[in-house]
């Protein structure tokens, strides 16, 4: 396994770190035993990250873990979780979420403890509630080492977010498809010029990149003289760069966990050649002729005067139309969109048609007209109704952590 160092801490992580949002499951529920199997097998094979937060697996993840990682496996490993801003209403609670976490983790400290998911709604929201005093209060106590947080917003954002506090670490969404969505390429770089470590989320495009490849991709790949899985060549590309610290990997597969740790026992920093580069290049220019809407990224239509997010929903539509995964396309719109992990909407449907946003696109694209085209493939009648629920589910999950919480104080007393 290759290790990679923490610039500001000096922490050698290793380049493959262990995301638990995908478990294995068996019946709705994580499959313990196999779930178990696996991590233990990644740590035993040099895997050190391991990566959960509060709603994975509806709030199983974290205390799964816990039981995972005694035995002497949590002191092998550096264990990161997140606090999710639209769970914070109040001061206090930052604090007792995070008493709460530590509780179902079973340990006494957090080693890398991010925000999750920031964005400009849900930075300017936990920025309310004096969030840079819960982490130094927090970090003074011992309860976390490291302070981080993770990002789904544009590059301006993400900028002013490293500017803001003294973060170790960032957790971005890369691969060769988004090199310049979101943090981007040129995020990866300014948090890395400030002393940050990176670690790299969605590495395989939720998996898009290696499921229902189309043919014409297939015979790009297969123009190479060395023969790699698509999985391969997306890792590669990410740890080719070496402002990356670590790529987690959502592994439930027994052969998949296998072929990660074999490529992270060989993928350093600037090993891919100019002909692998180059062919990696025609594979992510084939992708975008394939794609359904011409949109880069570039997030010049931003912001929308109505709230709409356009460039992530032509980014799920385009997911979409090439892999053809509608179920899935239609959750990450639901989660990301329909505000079940933010506090407000920003979905294709609440376009005005102002036009604002044509008039500055780069790749003059008739954005109004193709947010309808969004709004008849995703939006489905069910929506609204999925969206309260999963709201009242993970409202139930922040109760039940605080009531945790306060269980756990007056024990305390």
């Amino acid at each position: 396994m290759l290790y990679r160092k923490i610039p500001k801490t000096g922490d050698e992580l290793s380049i493959l770190g262990f995301g638990c949002m995908r478990l294995p499951e068996k019946g709705r529920k994580i499959d313990e035993k196999r779930a178990s199997k696996q991590i233990h097998y990644a740590i035993d094979h040099g895997v050190n990250y391991i990566d959960t937060a509060m709603p994975y697996h509806m709030g199983a993840s974290e205390p799964f873990l816990g039981l995972v990682l005694a035995n002497g496996y949590r002191d092998k490993v550096k264990l990161a979780t997140k606090l999710l801003p639209m769970y914070v209403k109040t001061h206090m609670d930052m604090d007792r979420l995070l008493n709460s976490q530590l509780d179902r983790l079973n340990t006494d400290h957090i080693d890398y403890y991010l925000l999750h998911g920031l964005d400009g709604r849900s930075w300017e929201m936990i920025k309310q509630y004096d969030v840079f005093k819960f982490l130094d209060d927090a970090r003074k106590k011992g309860k976390v080492i490291n302070l981080g947080f993770s990002f789904h917003g544009d590059k301006d954002i993400f900028k002013e977010i490293v500017d803001a506090y003294d973060w170790e670490v960032c957790q971005i969404q890369y691969n060769y498809l988004d090199e310049q969505n979101q943090a981007g390429k040129e995020g990866l770089e300014y948090a890395a010029a400030k002393r940050l470590g990176v670690i790299i989320m969605e590495p395989l495009r939720g998996g898009n990149l290696t499921l229902n490849v189309p043919q014409s991709i297939k015979d790009i790949w297969d123009e190479a003289n060395i023969k790699r899985t698509p999985a391969e060549w997306a890792f590669r590309w990410v740890w080719d760069h070496p402002e990356v610290t670590t790529v987690l990997s959502g592994m439930n597969d027994e052969m998949h966990i296998d072929e990660n740790i074999r490529i992270a026992n060989e993928a350093y920093p600037n090993s891919l050649n100019d002909e692998e580069l180059n062919l990696i290049n025609t594979v992510k220019n084939r992708y975008r002729d394939l794609m359904s809407v011409g949109c880069t990224g570039c997030r010049y239509c931003m912001p929308c005067p109505e709230g709409v997010n356009i460039p992530m929903c032509f980014e799920i539509y385009n997911n979409m139309n090439v892999f053809g995964n509608r179920g899935m396309s239609r959750l990450m719109y639901l989660a990301w969109l329909g505000d079940v992990m933010t506090e407000e909407p920003s979905y294709a449907s609440l376009c005005k048609d102002c036009g604002k946003c044509e008039k500055v696109c780069p790749q003059h694209l008739p954005i109004p007209e193709l947010l309808k085209d969004v709004v008849v493939d995703l939006e489905v009648w069910w929506m609204k109704p999925v969206v309260r629920i999963a709201r009242h589910v993970m409202g139930i999950q922040r109760w039940r952590s605080l009531r945790r919480a306060r269980r756990l104080e007056r024990q305390n007393k």
